[in-house]
């Protein structure tokens, strides 16, 4: 069962390439953004690691603005890593990561059957174990998205949801971390 469980210590997030000028082609982007900005409040509140990337930023833009201002606000030291690679697995991605120590992955990103996939692929065949918020990825269509979903988990991940991330590692009601983790719920 530890494939299908999520632990505050175990975990990071990784953000994929939600930008300016892909994300306006991409299926229900609004839910796509609301659903990462939710997970992003909840893993600065829970301490977990982030990682953001964009793909190839001179061209499809920044990381958009609601994401953005979050991190510039909560994290104003991140930076996202600039890649042009599919998988977001590169040499300064798989290093940050190893430098965590966290063998879990939350992904939330654009788009899910390239550039979430590949990551995805790459991140099982290194070991580690990874959760798609489906609710929080998308592609430009949603046979695209569907189709992804089902390799992903063909190959391993668990295919879950931002409200299923969010109480799985929060694990019980009743506490100062449930209040606020419960609000980004409503």
């Amino acid at each position: 069962m530890d494939r299908f469980t999520l632990n505050k210590d175990e975990t990071i997030l990784l953000i994929i390439d939600v930008q300016e000028r892909l994300a306006p082609v991409i299926h229900d982007q609004a839910t796509v953004i609301d659903r990462t900005v939710r997970l992003l409040h909840a893993a600065i509140e829970m301490d977990l690691p982030v990682l953001v990337t964009e793909q190839y930023p001179k061209g499809l833009g920044p990381t958009v603005p609601a994401i953005r201002d979050v991190l510039n606000e909560s994290l104003p030291d991140l930076r996202p890593y600039e890649k042009q690679s599919f998988t977001a697995y590169t040499s300064d991605v798989s290093a940050a990561l190893g430098a965590t120590g966290r063998k879990k992955v939350i992904i939330a990103g654009m788009e899910t059957h390239v550039c979430v996939f590949q990551t995805t692929r790459q991140l099982l065949a290194e070991g580690y174990q990874v959760f798609i918020a489906r609710d929080a990825v998308s592609s430009r269509t949603s046979e695209n998205r569907e189709n992804a979903f089902q390799l992903m988990a063909a190959m391993g991940a668990t295919i879950t949801n931002t409200e299923t991330i969010l109480f799985d590692l929060v694990k019980v009601s009743g506490t100062p971390l449930f209040k606020k983790i419960s609000h980004l719920v409503k």
